[in-house]
């Protein structure tokens, strides 16, 4: 039997009520948002439901959105995939910009553990209960999150660069 999108959003109404919500059809990837004080629990039932055994997290990563609210400034997305059914979901769940902080599912994937680390060393969210949660890339010195957007992309007084060059539209001072 086929696992159609009906089924997973039913079987996650059914389970968790409003903590699941806005379901979507993107493409071939069924996403939904879940409350972040849900996410271990709906993440252990996608993973150990036998009709859903999405056993596989392909990706785990941060997003900040400065002109949110404050509520919904950071989120994080969790890629699954049910690889008997070949079926992909993402499930984002919507963090409060002034305590980015959500539960680790390091305990659940293992190989969350690395994908946790490096959205806490850019991001700057932290994942309760994670066994080591420290900076994997950047230095350990550093006090800021690079991907942030509040930090700009580029110093702005580069002088060594035509704009022109790389398909921007800036005017040159001549």
């Amino acid at each position: 039997m086929s696992l159609e999108t009906t089924q997973i959003q039913d079987k996650l109404v059914e389970t968790f009520g409003e903590s699941t919500f806005h379901f979507n059809q993107e493409k071939d990837i069924f996403s939904f948002e879940v409350a972040a004080d849900k996410i271990t629990a709906v993440i252990l039932f996608l993973k150990n439901d036998p009709d859903l055994s999405f056993h596989f997290l392909t990706d785990l990563c941060g997003i900040h959105y400065p002109d949110n609210v404050v509520e919904r400034q950071f989120a994080i997305v969790y890629h699954m995939h049910n690889w008997y059914e070949n079926k992909r979901i993402k499930i984002k769940a919507f963090l409060n910009g002034s305590t980015p902080e959500i539960k680790s599912i390091s305990n659940v994937f293992l190989c969350s553990n690395w994908m946790e680390r490096e959205t806490y060393d850019f991001y700057g969210i932290n994942f309760i209960g994670h066994p080591q949660l420290k900076r994997i890339l950047n230095m350990d010195e550093m006090v800021s999150f690079p991907m942030r957007k509040e930090f700009p992309m580029e110093d702005g007084g580069r002088t060594d660069k035509d704009d022109r060059f790389f398909g921007r539209t800036a005017q040159i001072n001549k």
